[in-house]
């Protein structure tokens, strides 16, 4: 199998299903925001930064992992901060041609200086909304509970899901410290959104075991799983995700920094894609996990031997998995289905012109 480079994935149409708007900021941005705000950081440049947040690292827990939020959370707290990295964001993720993306955060994260959970939601979206105008790219959000804070507050971020549903808020999603926080505690917030007909993903089997992710699939009817690297653990369940067609948010280099798995090369994806189970790609966090989604999708080409016909899947995989309407699904497959066999074309006949990005303006 030849090598694919980094730059040609870059061209590839995608999707990042598992984006964390909080832990995706430039570190520019985090080191402007800070010096405006006041707030100390641990150094006012880049490279230092980088190596003071451990950006990249292997932490070994994800308790650790999830330190640098510290930092982040401390910067976005009014609504130009919140407005100005949603939009770089999606800028980012534009330019290396996402065509789609499902942003989550927890509003209730963002509120230290008095916003309220309203203003939190919509100038996000707004950010959002800028970035689509100006590069092409779609986006919406998932509204996140926070497992070791509270089911109270889970069930306030549920009604807020509500409340914007249909308004660019798809899902609801319950993060945090996964371990001793079981999904079953905030069974109402679940309830709620489902009796609305809401989508519903779940952090499940990245700190913890596969009783984490039957948790999230039986008692709260989560729609997808978020990382799932130990449902290997557990044979039958993992043949009823591939049956049932949930698909996995699978974020390997995140899940490496965490601890989840060993290395990318002992990353289960490889095992879920083989038997059949509808693997999606994602960053989990751009910015902490010093990643892009053509990273990640580089990192299983050469770590893992995915062939381009298996990227193919995979990518397509990410569009069928989206929390969209079956039309705008089925648009998305078809143009990206085209485009993806021009790909095909032009590595089995490297002579023929570059297909065309499809992406409108391309982003700073």
């Amino acid at each position: 199998m030849s090598k694919l480079s980094l730059a040609f994935i870059e061209r590839l149409p995608k999707t990042d299903l598992h984006v964390h708007l909080d832990g995706s900021m430039r570190i520019s941005t985090l080191i402007e925001l800070a010096k405006e705000q006041g707030v100390s950081l641990p150094s006012d440049t880049p490279e230092g930064l980088h190596a003071a947040m451990g950006l990249g690292r292997n932490t070994g827990s994800l308790v650790e992992y999830l330190k640098a939020f510290d930092l982040t959370l401390q910067v976005l707290q009014d609504e130009e901060s919140l407005r100005r990295v949603a939009y770089e964001l999606a800028a980012d993720a534009a330019a290396e041609n996402v065509r789609y993306m499902e942003v989550r955060y927890s509003p209730m994260l963002h509120t230290r200086r008095k916003l309220k959970l309203t203003k939190v939601v919509e100038t996000v979206l707004r950010g959002l909304h800028d970035a689509q105008a100006q590069f092409g790219i779609e986006s919406n959000l998932i509204v996140c509970g926070i497992r070791n804070i509270s089911p109270e507050s889970s069930l306030r971020m549920a009604e807020l899901v509500i409340a914007y549903k249909n308004r660019g808020v798809v899902g609801f999603d319950l993060a945090g410290a996964e371990y001793d926080y079981p999904p079953k505690d905030h069974q109402d917030a679940f309830a709620l959104v489902r009796q609305n007909n809401i989508n519903v993903t779940i952090h499940a089997g990245e700190a913890y075991g596969p009783a984490s992710i039957a948790q999230a699939l039986h008692v709260c009817g989560a729609h997808r799983i978020g990382h799932g690297c130990r449902l290997r653990e557990d044979g039958d369940l993992l043949r009823y995700v591939v049956d049932h067609r949930i698909p996995l948010e699978c974020c390997p280099s995140s899940n490496v920094q965490t601890g989840a798995v060993s290395s990318i090369a002992e990353h289960p994806l490889r095992l879920y894609f083989n038997l059949g189970a509808r693997v999606t790609i994602n960053t989990d966090n751009r910015m902490i996990t010093d990643t892009t989604v053509s990273r990640e999708l580089h990192h299983i080409h050469t770590h893992l031997d995915f062939d381009f016909g298996e990227l193919r899947q995979v990518i397509l995989n990410g569009f069928k998995s989206a929390f969209l309407p079956y039309h705008e699904k089925r648009r998305f497959m078809r143009a990206i289905s085209a485009e993806l066999d021009e790909f095909a074309r032009q590595i089995d006949d490297p002579g023929m012109d570059e297909p065309s990005t499809g992406s409108g303006s391309v982003a700073p």
